[in-house]
């Protein structure tokens, strides 16, 4: 279960930094990678893994 809990942590971090770098080149550059819709689904997917990831641990650790 620490897999699975790691790698959503993981996926979770890679995801919230895409969305970071998608906002930041179009704060900055004006060339942005993603619709407003898309920004909105890609931090939704990161928060989701965040949450998934956090309930893995604590299921984990009341395990113990």
């Amino acid at each position: 279960m620490k897999i699975w809990a790691v790698s959503a942590l993981l996926a979770a971090l890679a995801i919230f930094a895409f969305f970071f770098a998608s906002v930041a080149s179009g704060a900055f550059f004006g060339a942005a990678w993603l619709s407003d819709v898309g920004e909105m689904l890609v931090l939704v997917l990161a928060c989701v893994l965040f949450v998934a990831s956090t309930l893995l641990f604590e299921a984990m650790r009341n395990r113990e």
